[in-house]
């Protein structure tokens, strides 16, 4: 038997259903899930919308291991959760496939190459005195392109008819006034109440199709009640415990268990969180984000590089570490503890309605981050607004890789600072 059609006859196996449509949970391996999710970690570009075809491609056509209508459910689900949708999108695939190790497996080899590029450049960055450095605010300025671009890539989803646009707009103004975490926490449940209670749910399209994962029920209560506990408890114990290692653990857990569908949208959040306590410096922060911008992989790993580059302990490889699994780990304890009951969930209407009040406010915080800090501290010459307006038109009109823009941008913007002091 030839390697394809060993890859056929596994994948079969997986995909074959009986006549209530439910996959097994354990037809792989843990083993076969890191190599398979460690190749879409190194060729994955693009942020989670793009992630998602990726994964299309490569779990769906190719290897068969869930169907398009099961893979639409996922994520759809994915949509209701905060996190990074795209990796967990991954890892409901892995639980699908080989269970919790399955899931933990695809996760960590879809995060490994982002995240170690990012430690990597962030030591890079504090060997070299960055504090002028022309390339350095060359990433700066395709920041704002490349947020730019997911604004208006974003609102034509989320935001598309005028209720939610006039949601998303005062969203913005909302978090521009009041630039805290917890502003724009409190913005985003004023938007879901708004949501519930006026946007009509979305009809559910087709026949949804069920699929077993073998996570039991208690053990996905359990997962909501630490998920619930630990959001709640961690601000209170910081009270009474000046730990900084507390701090950070709690500062990233809230970004992810607070941001909706990923990618850019997490932006504003950690910028709030690092850079207003006084963590890292705002050059640093953009810096690291716009290098974000040119490697694989969730956004969320952005984090590896906040956390490499602290100005006081954590930091380093330790420092990485904890805010990794700090933003990652509320993924993973609401993807256990709602994907049982799913069925049930999906079907209801004010959770629907709430979602696209939600999403819209999303819209806003992200326009509001695109104003500042991402242009304030990146457009400071003509010159800069013209190299962010080439790279928009560069990544929007001619659908260059963001990876390639990034490199060139910095580039440009070191011959420009050289041509400048000749």
């Amino acid at each position: 038997m030839s390697e394809g059609q060993a890859d056929a006859a596994a994948a079969g196996g997986s995909a074959v259903q009986g006549e209530a449509g439910e996959h097994s949970p354990s037809k792989g391996t843990p083993f076969e899930v890191f190599w398979v999710a460690l190749k879409l970690g190194l060729t994955s570009f693009g942020g989670p919308i793009a992630h998602l075809g990726y994964f299309r491609d490569e779990y769906v056509v190719r290897r068969q291991w869930l169907n398009e209508q099961s893979y639409a459910d996922v994520v759809a689900l994915c949509q209701f959760l905060p996190g990074p949708a795209s990796s967990q999108v991954g890892i409901i695939v892995g639980i699908i496939r080989s269970g919790l190790l399955g899931g933990l497996s695809a996760w960590f080899a879809f995060t490994l190459p982002s995240a170690v590029a990012l430690v990597l450049f962030a030591y890079g960055v504090e060997e070299v005195d960055v504090s002028d450095a022309a390339w350095l605010h060359g990433l700066k300025v395709v920041a704002v392109a490349v947020v730019a671009q997911a604004v208006w890539g974003m609102s034509r989803s989320l935001a598309p008819d005028r209720e939610r646009a006039t949601i998303a707009i005062l969203a913005a103004v909302a978090a521009l006034a009041w630039q805290t975490a917890g502003g724009q926490v409190l913005v985003i449940v004023v938007a879901g109440t708004i949501g519930w209670r006026l946007l009509p749910a979305s009809p559910t399209q087709g026949e949804h199709v069920s699929f077993s994962t073998g996570i039991r029920p208690w053990l996905a209560i359990s997962s909501l009640v630490m998920f619930v506990a630990v959001l709640v408890a961690l601000p209170l114990v910081r009270q009474v415990e000046s730990s900084q290692w507390l701090a950070v653990f709690d500062g990233f857990f809230r970004v992810g268990s607070l941001v909706f569908g990923g990618g850019h949208v997490v932006l504003p959040l950690l910028q709030s969180e690092v850079v207003g306590p006084g963590w890292l410096t705002n050059e640093q922060f953009l810096a690291g984000y716009g290098a974000a911008q040119a490697i694989p992989g969730p956004l969320f790993t952005f984090s590896a590089y906040l956390g490499t580059a602290m100005q006081s302990q954590p930091n380093g490889v330790a420092g990485a570490a904890l805010a990794l699994v700090a933003v990652f780990l509320p993924s993973f304890l609401l993807v256990i503890g709602v994907l049982p009951f799913w069925d049930v969930l999906r079907t209801r209407p004010a959770l629907q309605s709430a979602l696209q009040g939600i999403n819209a406010a999303v819209v806003g915080l992200l326009l509001a981050a695109l104003y500042r800090p991402v242009w304030t501290s990146a457009i400071e010459s003509t010159s800069d607004f013209g190299l962010a307006m080439v790279a928009l038109g560069l990544l929007m009109l001619w659908k260059w890789p963001p990876w390639l823009v990034v490199v060139l941008t910095a580039g440009v913007s070191s011959a420009l600072a050289a041509l400048a002091g000749m």
